[in-house]
């Protein structure tokens, strides 16, 4: 929501903040079977789910439900699947298993949300802490090659990154596409690409943001870099350049979309459907835009010249689950 006084987009806290740990120490364990992932593929922030537990292998051990990229008045619904309702959480709604956890809440309804399969509550919708979370707790689990997303050696060089990039990239796109006032977008705008700069820098000399590997942070940044183009140059005004138009980030970005575990969990139709057809008060019309190209994706980045071991001393992902293979993008 935007702060009236300032028109500066101000993104709500996470309400449930529970953890589920390898000891169970929030009284949720991590057990295979017991949780399902909601996630909408529109949203960046559950786009990092997908992608860590694509790479890490836990598929068969935490379940995924994908909601309809366009939401009503009851915000996340099940309209993909038959009836209209989760076929393993048997609701209608996100929103279910928020009541279920706190009857009496009243805040937003955001994915990612990890639930929990056997009451039907939510456990946590905390984004940043999921995935982490998913690196370290779920060891147990990982699939044998599994790369390290979270290496305790780098972990305060990706912490500074992962705050930097969240103030002035993930979150920054959004505070100026909402912003209901010109100095908030003004200063939105601004801090975006300045960074977006600072990160061109950077890359220029290394193949991945932290270490020689693919980390939690690559894992953040591409999320919004992957939606730049087709939604966020136009449709929140961030348009001093497109991706394209930043050779850089362009091939950083395509490097790590042809990477398994990647963009095969990138649709661009919910991306775009989302975006256009939600946010009424940005596009009225809800017309969504026929472009940009997308089969760009596909071509040659060269980033291999950089060196680099994207999963370090792991393998690549196997392919992507029967019932999660999205048909082709273009």
């Amino acid at each position: 929501m935007a702060d009236p006084e300032s028109g500066r987009f101000v993104r709500a806290p996470n309400h449930f903040a529970a953890r589920i740990t390898a000891d169970g120490q929030d009284g949720w364990p991590a057990e295979p079977g017991r949780y399902r992932l909601v996630v909408s593929r529109a949203c960046p922030w559950a786009s990092r789910g997908l992608v860590v537990r694509r790479l890490l292998g836990l598929e068969q051990t935490i379940s995924v439900a994908v909601a309809d990229p366009i939401q009503d008045e009851r915000s996340w619904r099940f309209t993909l699947d038959p009836d209209g309702r989760d076929p393993v959480l048997g609701i209608r709604f996100l929103a279910e298993a928020y009541h279920a956890a706190e009857p009496d809440y009243d805040g937003g309804i955001s994915v990612p949300a990890v639930v929990d399969i056997p009451s039907g509550r939510l456990v946590t919708n905390d984004y940043p802490q999921i995935t982490l979370d998913f690196s370290t707790e779920w060891t147990r689990y990982h699939r044998p090659g599994a790369p390290d997303l979270y290496p305790e050696k780098h972990r305060d060089e990706i912490d500074e990154v992962n705050r930097t990039v969240y103030r002035d990239v993930n979150a920054a796109v959004y505070e100026a596409g909402f912003a209901s006032k010109q100095p908030a977008y003004d200063d939105a705008y601004s801090r975006l690409f300045v960074e977006l700069d600072k990160l061109s820098e950077r890359l220029s000399r290394q193949r991945f943001l932290v270490g020689d590997t693919i980390t939690e942070a690559d894992i953040r940044l591409f999320t919004t870099l992957v939606r730049f183009d087709a939604v966020y140059h136009g449709h929140f005004k961030c348009n001093r350049h497109k991706l394209t138009e930043l050779p850089v980030l362009w091939a950083y970005a395509r490097d790590l979309f042809q990477t398994p575990g990647f963009g095969d969990t990138v649709d661009f139709d919910h991306i775009k459907r989302h975006y256009y057809q939600v946010h009424e008060n940005i596009n009225p019309t809800r017309i969504v835009p026929k472009g940009p190209d997308l089969s760009n994706w596909a071509t040659p980045h060269g980033r291999e010249s950089l060196g680099g071991r994207p999963f370090g001393d792991g393998t690549p992902p196997g392919p992507p689950p029967a019932g999660e293979i999205l048909p082709p993008q273009w």
